[in-house]
């Protein structure tokens, strides 16, 4: 006799809108299982019985085959009595409360549908926008909820009869998938030259055409516009570059696939899961000696940033160019991506000779996301496309909703509710009047989107930041000011699930410090609730102010001040200018500016033309195998200095003796790994704390990384680096969301 078994199945996490529902009526007719399925407010509902062995099956298969892009939280199974009920169907979900909806990101094509796009005797072929319930654009297409075709920028495109019935067919990959499309009723792909006139032909074809003959073409992706030419091809790298104003920052490059990319790239197994997973990030990887790229897409750098195609446009363009391309950033450097077409044929039309553009509108703007694989891990260095605006699992409640606003560069904005906070896509730089405009309104969209009112707003205690002033611009709320570098500790907490305390170790730019001096070289002890500062990197003076930070020359004359005789960084800058300014400069313990006097010092850049850019190109210059080390002295007060100046005046004297520039730069890392680990080492005497959370821009410098957990692991500390967040400025809204949590909890 068979024992028949029923349960009551309750799924919360992203299982709405990711065809979680077909997969589940699927499984339980394949296993024979009687029951029923439908969303609710917080999740997705089934009810199974049958077989005890079918039903056991089930809720096995339940998690390790859900569908692509569905992300489980949290299964909460119940027993009940079996009724009997024949036949499983998905039922209509009605709401007991308000909706809750989690927005799945944009998802890569699948291979379902690359199969049907290289398919010639399937209705969607060589369609660009192919997508099923399994991928396809989510995020940058939704208006509102519930996530419903009239609710994103699908409304006007009414499906075809073959469409609506895939769409209507439970047992197809296009139940409820919104952007179901095909040639017959979806979007449409044109090519347009500089002045907005189609041009005939096919649109791909024609694209292809051009790239080959070194024109940039402007190319209408999911989250906006990049910009394209041959990788290989130098002519029109540089002409890119010129146009763009983008003098120096490396170029990111797509490749057709995995084979392609290994020409290019060191891949081993897990750079390759990066690269092929459904997020599709650019991925920072060392480069190949020879590979085929030209020199202007990624000067001065051992890395390039490879991405593969994440949409079937990608996938068409690149089959048809039969090389890999650069794929960068539809905007003059400085602002945000354009996304909407009147603005892209506007702003972009003294850089593009052409724009291979189509008419399904683009509600939200999102870069490509950035990762990095470093000390064994990944590390998300720009969390955008394929990650947000998916929510980060939170270890401990928010009991009021939170708004945390952020910091000013590399801008992002965390929305917590319960133990989800959502953290924007990266936004930019907000003293750019467009992106400030692109801020506040993602922000009124996530609440929206998502049904949260915030109660609590977090903001920096820099009073000069736009992200702090938006802050106190919003009424009926409570406000809460947090540390820049505590935020930052707060974020590397709340990405491990870690209460603290801990050695918190903050290495980054410029931090408002609560006594008036810039901060940036850290050592705190500091959980989720409060910090105390217990030492920092010795401060100095930053010659000229802001000037310091655009020409890094002036904090070498600040670290070695007269001691200069025979350098040729003094020759080349006018150091008695900055010493003269130097005395009424603004103080600061920030290690990027530590990083700018050593890469001045070593001829690797006096002057930058991005954000970091010194701290990034001296990393690239050091010799990774180098084992030399630098000491700086400690010195024990009422706080712990580490005397950087020590590091600064040895890389000079080994400069004066004709040590190599490379072998310099990687003994500076060593020094600074070793003075970190020593200060902590200090530090757990006197606190007893044997944990260490690492987090600030510096740490998105892998040799640093590696070789200051290497050393921190040796000594015997556990050791908390970021993986979801970025350690920089883009993580600090989680942080800062995270210590509004707490100290609401306390």
């Amino acid at each position: 006799m068979t024992t028949l078994k029923r349960v009551d199945v309750h799924v919360e996490g992203v299982v709405q809108g990711v065809g979680f529902r077909p997969f589940v009526h699927a499984l339980a007719r394949r296993l024979g299982l009687a029951g029923r399925v439908h969303n609710d407010v917080n999740g997705v509902h089934i009810e199974v019985e049958g077989a005890l062995a079918g039903v056991e099956e089930f809720l096995t298969a339940l998690e390790r085959d859900a569908p692509a892009l569905s992300e489980i939280e949290r299964v909460t199974v119940v027993s009940a009595r079996p009724t009997g009920h024949n036949g499983f169907t998905i039922a209509a979900g009605i709401p007991s409360g308000p909706l809750r909806p989690l927005v799945r990101a944009d998802g890569a094509t699948c291979d379902d549908c690359l199969r049907e796009l290289a398919d010639p005797a399937d209705r969607r072929h060589g369609y660009p926008f192919i997508n099923c319930a399994n991928c396809g654009p989510r995020f940058t297409i939704v208006r509102g909820v519930p996530y419903d075709r009239p609710l994103t920028t699908m409304a006007g495109f009414g499906m075809c009869q073959a469409c609506a019935a895939e769409y209507h067919d439970p047992g197809n990959r296009r139940h409820h998938a919104q952007p179901t499309c095909c040639p017959a009723c979806g979007p449409r792909l044109r090519l347009r030259d500089a002045r907005g006139t189609e041009l005939c032909g096919d649109p791909i074809a024609g694209a292809v055409t051009l790239l080959r003959a070194g024109r940039v073409v402007a190319v209408k992706g999911l989250g906006g516009f990049h910009l394209a030419v041959p990788a290989a091809d130098e002519r029109a790298a540089a002409l890119l570059r010129g146009r763009k104003h983008r003098e120096e920052q490396p170029f990111a490059v797509m490749t057709a696939d995995l084979a392609q990319a290994r020409r290019l790239c060191e891949i081993d197994e897990h750079a390759a899961e990066l690269l092929t997973g459904r997020a599709r990030p650019i991925v920072l990887l060392p480069r190949l000696p020879g590979a085929p790229v030209a020199a202007s897409v990624a000067p001065a750098t051992r890395s390039l940033g490879l991405m593969l195609p994440y949409t079937a446009l990608h996938h068409l363009l690149l089959a048809e160019l039969a090389e890999p391309m650069v794929l960068t950033g539809g905007n003059v450097s400085g602002e945000p991506i354009a996304y909407e077409d009147d603005d892209a044929l506007t702003r972009l039309s003294g850089i593009a000779d052409a724009f291979l553009i189509h008419d399904r509108p683009i509600h939200v703007r999102a870069d490509d996301s950035v990762v990095r694989p470093m000390a064994g891990e990944v590390t998300v260095l720009r969390r955008a496309r394929g990650y947000a605006p998916e929510p980060l699992a939170m270890r401990w409640p928010a009991p009021r909703p939170v708004l945390a606003c952020g910091a000013e560069l590399k801008s992002t904005f965390c929305l917590a509710e319960g133990r989800r906070a959502f953290v924007s896509q990266h936004i930019g730089n907000l003293e750019n009047h467009e992106t400030l405009r692109s801020f506040v309104e993602s922000i009124d969209h996530f609440c929206g989107l998502f049904g949260i009112r915030p109660q609590i707003v977090a903001h920096d205690l820099h009073p000069g930041y736009l992200s702090t002033r938006h802050a106190k611009e919003i009424h009926g709320v409570e406000l809460l000011g947090v540390q820049h570098h505590h935020a930052h500790i707060a974020s590397c907490l709340a990405d491990n699930g870690d209460p603290g305390p801990v050695l918190g170790v903050a290495l980054d730019g410029l931090g408002h410090g609560p006594d008036g001096t810039l901060w940036g070289g850290e050592f705190l002890r500091a959980d989720l609730t409060s910090f105390e500062r217990l030492g920092h990197l010795a401060q100095v003076p930053m010659p000229g102010g802001s000037a310091a930070v655009r020409q890094p020359w002036r904090m070498t004359a600040a670290y070695l001040g007269d001691d200069h005789a025979g350098l040729d960084v003094a020759r080349r800058n006018p150091w008695a200018d900055a010493l003269r300014l130097a005395p009424g400069s603004p103080l600061t313990s920030s290690a990027a500016r530590l990083f700018d006097a050593v890469a001045a010092l070593l001829g690797v850049r006096d002057k930058i033309t991005y954000a970091g850019q010194a701290v990034v190109e001296l990393e690239q210059h050091a010799d990774p195998a180098e084992r030399g080390t630098y000491e700086a002295g400690i010195t024990h007060g009422d706080l712990l200095v580490v005397e950087a100046a020590d590091l600064v005046r040895a890389a000079a004297a080994d400069l004066a003796a004709g040590t190599g520039t490379r072998a310099i730069a990687g003994r500076f890392h060593n020094g600074l790994a070793d003075a970190v680990t020593r200060a902590c080492d200090a530090l757990r005497h006197t606190t007893g704390l044997t944990a260490v959370a690492l987090s600030g821009g510096m740490f998105q410098n892998a040799l640093l990384l590696e070789a200051t957990v290497a050393r921190l692991r040796a000594a015997g500390f556990r050791v908390l680096k970021h993986v979801r967040v970025p350690p920089g400025d883009g993580g600090v809204s989680l942080g800062q969301a995270a210590v509004a949590a707490a100290r609401d909890r306390a």
